[in-house]
Formats: C-alpha cells, sequence, structure tokens
C-alpha cells in the first residue's frame, strides 16, 4: 500500500511541477562538474541537494574518476579507507560500513543522493550497505559540525553516494554508455557494471543499469586466528588433551593453524535500475526503481572444541527502492530553487544456518526532504528544509533480538553563509522530532532534539583558517533501545536499554587549508564532548553460549587530529612527479569506563606518483599502528604495513575516456586487522592481491 501512497504522490507532484511556467533544465553548478563522464572529480563540490558547497563548517572529500574505479570493492566501506579520517567496519567481504573519526553505525549516515540508504546497515555490522559500487559516480566524504544537516544520526559524519539513476543531464551522443569490469585473484572474483542514457527529444532521457559480482572464500596474508585467539586455541588444546579428548583437541589445534582462505566468505551480488528524467529550461523532475539482491557468507567465530565448518551462517539479502528527485527554478527574488528528494525501500534480509532459516528482518521505509533555497544577496546565501522519516521494522524466527517496531521522525533545518572580505561566518540550526515504539513489549519513547553549529573561516591568499563550533543530539535507535536476545550473525546475545537518552554532544574544530597551484593540503584538530555517549561493550557474561553485548551510556571525550597534503615536485622524461601523504589519529574515553571499543589507531599513508596523459605510475606505502588501547574484553590489534602499486593506461589519453588499471595490494601479503572491525580476531583482510579493472565511457 506504501508504494502506492508513493506513487499517487510522486504523480501528483509531477503534474505540479510540469504545470508551473519555470519548470527548466538548468544544472545546479556542482552537477555541471560531472559531465558525461563515468567518473569526473572536478575537485571538492558536494553535491548533496543542499548547497555548491560546504567547505567552512565541513571538511570534505570525495573519490571518482579512476582512483574510485581502481578502489571498487564490494562494501562500500574498504572503498573509502585511504581517506583521511576514514576507517571501516571489516565485518567481512559482503558487510562493510564506513567508520568516520572513530564513529560508526548510528552515528555516520550513509546516503544515496542526499537522503538515507533506507537499508538496516546501521543497525549491525553484520548488514550489507546496499550500495552498488560498480554503477556508482561519485562518493563525498562529510566531517564536522554541518553533517548535522543530514539528521542527528550524522554526528560522525556523512557518506553521499552519487549514481545516474535519475539523469541530471541530456547526453550528446545518441546513446551513452559507462562500463566498468574488473578481476581479483585473492577471491577469484569477478565483476562487471554498465549503464546505458538514452535521449528522447531534447527534454526527456531514460536509464538502465545493472551489475554483477561473483567472488569465493577470501585468501588472507596469515593465520585466521590473531595471536591472541591461537594462544587461547592452543592452551585449550593442550587442557582437552590433559582431559583425554583427542578430538576436541585435535580441532583446537585446527584451528590454531588454519589460514590461507576465510571460509565461508564468499558473496554474489547483483543489481538493476532504471530511471527516466525531464530536464527542461529550469527544473527537472525524475524517478529510478532499483533492486539491489546479495547473498553472502558469515566468517565463523571460533569454537575451538568443533570443526571449523566450510558452509555456516549466511545472510540473503534484498531491497526494493523507488526514488524521486525534483527541483523547480523559482527566477531571481529571495528564492532560488525548490528541491525535492523523496524514496522508498522495501527491504528483507534472511540469516541462513547452513540451508535453513535462522531469522528474517524486513524493513520498510519512506525518507523525503523538501528545501528551499536563496539566492546569493551581498555575500548572504543560505537553505531551509524539512525531512520526514517513516520506518516498520520487524524481526522473525527463534532469535529474532528485536521486537517488532515504528520509528517516525521529522526534522526542521537552515543553514545560512555570510561573507565580509575575507572573513565568512556560517550558522546552522536543526530541530528533530523522533517517535520509537515497539509495541509487542509496551515501550514508546519519544525525543526532540535541537543541534546547532556556529563557523568563522578567514582567507588570505591561498590559506585558509577557520574554527567551528557545534551542539548535536540524536536520539537512540530501534536497536540501541530494544535488542534482547541471540544474534546469530554476529555470534552475540545482545541487550539494549529502553531508558537511553538522546545522545548530546559538544564537538569543536579548528582547521588550516591551503590550495596553490602545486600544493594542497590541510589539517584539522577537532574534539568532542559527550555528556551521554552511547556504546555497546562486551560484559564478559554468557547466555545462550554467546558473549553477552550490552549497550551503556556514559559521558565521554574524543579528540584527534587529521592531515593530508599532496605536492607537485616537478617534472621528468614527460611525467609530473606528485607525492601525496594522510595522517589520522583519533583518542577517545569513557568517564568510569576507559577506551571506548574498537576505535582506529594511528595510520600513516604516503605514495609518490608519475603521471602523464597516457600513463600514471603509483606506489604507496600505508602504515597502521597497534590499538592496546581498548574496552574491557576487547583484544588488542597489532601495527602492520601494507605496499601496494597501481599502473593507469589510457590508450586514448585524456580527452577518451577509456582506461586500463592494474593494482597489486598487500604485495608482502601481510597479516593486517582493523582495529574499528567486531570480528578482527578472525577476519584479516585479504592478502596479496592482483586486480584488473577496465573503465569505459562512450
Amino acid at each position: 500500500m506504501k508504494i502506492f501512497n508513493l506513487l499517487a504522490s510522486s504523480a501528483l507532484l509531477s503534474s505540479l511541477l510540469i504545470a508551473t511556467p519555470a519548470f527548466a533544465q538548468q544544472q545546479d553548478e556542482e552537477t555541471a562538474a560531472q559531465d558525461d563522464d563515468f567518473h569526473k572529480d572536478e575537485g571538492i563540490v558536494v553535491t548533496a541537494p543542499y548547497f555548491e558547497r560546504l567547505d567552512l563548517l565541513a571538511g570534505t572529500s570525495s573519490i571518482s574518476g579512476e582512483e574510485l574505479a581502481a578502489e571498487t570493492e564490494g562494501q562500500i566501506g574498504e572503498m573509502l579507507t585511504k581517506l583521511p579520517g576514514l576507517s571501516a567496519t571489516s565485518f567481512g567481504p559482503g558487510a562493510s560500513r564506513p567508520v568516520i573519526r572513530g564513529s560508526q553505525g548510528n552515528r555516520v549516515a550513509v546516503l544515496t543522493d542526499g537522503i538515507g540508504n533506507i537499508d538496516a546497515s546501521n543497525t549491525s555490522a553484520d548488514h550489507a550497505v546496499t550500495i552498488d559500487a560498480l554503477t556508482t559516480e561519485r562518493i563525498e566524504v562529510l566531517r564536522g559540525p554541518a553533517v548535522l544537516l543530514f539528521g542527528g544520526q550524522a554526528t560522525g559524519g556523512a557518506v553521499n553516494v552519487i549514481d545516474k539513476r535519475i539523469p541530471r543531464n541530456v547526453p550528446d551522443e545518441a546513446v551513452h554508455v559507462d562500463a566498468l569490469a574488473g578481476y581479483s585473484n585473492v577471491a577469484r572474483e569477478y565483476s562487471g557494471g554498465a549503464s546505458v542514457d538514452v535521449p528522447i527529444g531534447d527534454r526527456f532521457v531514460v536509464h538502465a543499469d545493472g551489475s554483477y559480482r561473483n567472488s569465493g572464500d577470501l585468501r588472507i596474508g596469515g593465520s585466521i586466528l590473531s595471536p591472541t585467539l591461537r594462544a587461547e586455541a592452543l592452551a585449550f588444546a593442550a587442557e582437552q588433551t590433559a582431559l583425554g579428548n583427542t578430538t576436541e583437541a585435535a580441532n583446537a589445534r585446527t584451528w590454531a593453524a588454519a589460514r590461507g582462505r576465510l571460509p565461508n566468505s564468499d558473496v554474489k551480488t547483483w543489481s538493476a535500475g532504471v530511471g527516466a528524467a525531464f530536464i527542461d529550461d529550469g527544473g527537472n523532475l525524475g524517478i529510478s526503481f532499483n533492486v539491489y539482491d546479495t547473498k553472502y557468507g558469515i566468517a565463523e567465530r571460533p569454537d575451538f572444541g568443533a570443526e571449523i565448518e566450510e558452509d555456516g551462517v549466511s545472510i540473503d539479502l534484498k531491497q526494493y527502492r523507488f526514488d524521486l528527485r525534483g527541483e523547480v527554478e523559482l527566477g531571481s527574488g529571495f528564492l532560488d530553487k525548490l528541491r525535492l528528494r523523496a524514496g522508498y525501500a522495501d527491504y528483507t534480509h534472511t540469516e541462513l544456518e547452513g540451508g535453513d532459516i535462522g531469522t528474517t528482518f524486513n524493513s520498510s521505509a519512506i525518507e523525503s526532504r523538501l528545501e528551499l533555497t536563496q539566492n546569493e544577496r551581498s555575500g548572504w546565501r543560505g537553505a531551509s528544509g524539512v525531512q520526514f522519516l517513516t520506518r516498520d521494522f520487524e524481526a522473525i524466527g527463534d532469535e529474532a533480538f528485536v521486537p517488532p517496531s515504528q520509528t517516525r521522525s521529522l526534522g526542521l533545518f537552515t543553514l545560512q553563509e555570510f561573507s565580509f572580505g575575507a572573513f565568512d561566518v556560517e550558522a546552522a540550526l536543526r530541530f528533530d522530532h523522533a517517535s520509537l515504539e515497539a509495541k509487542s513489549i509496551g515501550v514508546a519513547r519519544r525525543f526532540n532534539n535541537v543541534s546547532g553549529a556556529l563557523g568563522l573561516g578567514y582567507t588570505t591568499g591561498d590559506l585558509k583558517l577557520g574554527v567551528n563550533l557545534s551542539r548535536t543530539a540524536r536520539a537512540p535507535s530501534v536497536e540501541e533501545l530494544f535488542s534482547n536476545g541471540p544474534h546469530v550473525a554476529t555470534q552475540s546475545f545482545e541487550i539494549g536499554d529502553t531508558n537511553l537518552r538522546s545522545e548530546r554532544s559538544l564537538n569543536g574544530e579548528i582547521y588550516a587549508r591551503y590550495d596553490s597551484t602545486r600544493v594542497d593540503g590541510s589539517v584539522t584538530l577537532f574534539a568532542n564532548r559527550f555528556s551521554s555517549y552511547i556504546f555497546e561493550n562486551a560484559t564478559g557474561a554468557i547466555e545462550d553460549d554467546l558473549p553477552v553485548f550490552q549497550y551503556f551510556q556514559r559521558k565521554a571525550r574524543v579528540w584527534g587530529v587529521e592531515a593530508e597534503v599532496s605536492a607537485q615536485l616537478g617534472s621528468i622524461g614527460g611525467f609530473d612527479i606528485v607525492v601525496d601523504g594522510v595522517a589520522d589519529y583519533v583518542r577517545t574515553n569513557i568517564r568510569n569506563v576507559g577506551p571506548a571499543p574498537r576505535i582506529p589507531p594511528l595510520r600513516l599513508l604516503g605514495g609518490l606518483e608519475l603521471q602523464s596523459d597516457h600513463l600514471q605510475l603509483r606506489g604507496e606505502v600505508e602504515y597502521s599502528d597497534a590499538q592496546n588501547r581498548v574496552a574491557s574484553f576487547e583484544t588488542t590489534t597489532d601495527s602492520f604495513t601494507m605496499v601496494n602499486a597501481e599502473l593507469i593506461w589510457r590508450p586514448f589519453g585524456r580527452q577518451r575516456n577509456i582506461s586500463l588499471i592494474a593494482a597489486a595490494n598487500n604485495i608482502f601479503d601481510v597479516d593486517a586487522r582493523r582495529a574499528a572491525s567486531f570480528t578482527k580476531d578472525f577476519v584479516p583482510l585479504a592478502g596479496r592481491d592482483f586486480r584488473l579493472t577496465a573503465r569505459f565511457s562512450f
């Protein structure tokens, strides 16, 4: 019924927009930079439907073009780890979500073209993000106070994924095709994706895309188990030998010696989408529909007395999604544009134990937002809007750890920007109302939160200095409030707290950014002071033979630094010589508890490139420090250093969008584990990987 309601609303809006005299084909300045190229990066220009730039209150990064093609992985979390301040949950090859400044889950918003991805990836680390990397055009990352415009859940940051399912312009060609194909040996993975845009006259565009990815079990660089778990397995084996339990002892020794490939880590994913847009002289209106389907294995939490299972728990996930985007030019008065973005998604994932159905999660949701942007007047511009979300969620099965629930939220926001000579000022304000109800247990919670931000920037020549202050608040999620039961995929017993308050924090950052012809760089110092930090932590208890993880709330402090630089050193033999580097560090402390769980350690990355029109060579070294500041019952992670190399060949130069990319990652086959991962002790990162990618646009 909700699908029909959405379609009816879309049809009504379409009629109103088309009847508007100003309805037009004028692209935003930000999307004009994204022409027909498959992936084209014209600098950091945020295309989320608010402003051409959010470079004062928010630190921004983007990945597109050949860089995106070279980093294309099955899950978006793994694609962004080379950006400053970014890590990944790395639950396994089938599920990985971004970690920003040490924040993950409900503190990081993953968006599709400015609205929520409307899946369940924020509810648990084992849930895949329903974004198809093979048909993604551009990914933008926002950090800092301005992300409060995306909702209270984005206190850690926001990742905005831009695709082409609703066309933004009319191609010059009769048929425009983008394609990407690749092979990776580390998991015997082959993948391919393509999209087609066809103009119908000079005002209509139709679009179709599809992709397929198939990968086997992941080959790793060392042992499956971390040193801590290997020691526990050998101790268990010795104990069982002394008791005369030879089978259990042999199984434990097998666990301790296991290496090579990670059992039950295969992934199969396909997607398909269609879209259409009407584009005229003052606006546009478009719709799309897509299907995302994936099945992936869940690596087994070790049971030292049992055999290693080759076919354990897996997740079968499907999402059907409708999207609508509209824009009307309002002329040269006070208001500039009216923008609408809406989406509906029907989501199901089933946790399979062998071939049997364990638990099924169903979610249907609608998210929409409407913005009015202002024309710039004497250095003043801005936008204001409203955002709405409704979500019905249920888990069915013996191990349904979350009761059926309903979530409703409404947000009002405004952002205003002022320029006075060399000074820039931005002020943002947001109000959120959230209602979360679980009727089966008789609990309903209501939350009203106000968030605000203020930023000041000063520009002198190529240097920009600034300071940002904000107060943000987010309501706890359904999972944080209502969880109570075994979760087979995470192999843990999860317990929520129905008395949780809104998570509130005071945030500040100081930054310096330099942008010249030959050198670009930035450094940011940030700090967050939480009065009611929500976190999930191991308790040491065992329930239903599973470790208990419980949600708590305490005061906490987070601080860190992130920096990046890129410099052209000169030229040799027709090649430009470019060096670049990234560094980031975050530190957390929860009052009367200690470090927060799963926080990334110090990370340093440096690269050297030789660039020409036809050929690009790159070598890079990434160092991740050991993480010894861990939560109770959390294990440490060792330091590691990975060396990567890449070659890009453009047969026809930069004028034609055809590239062949060869990459070698983790060349020395090191054993690497992410501290931010829930499964770090038994799911290492990929070993030595040789990857070939072909990218076409014509």
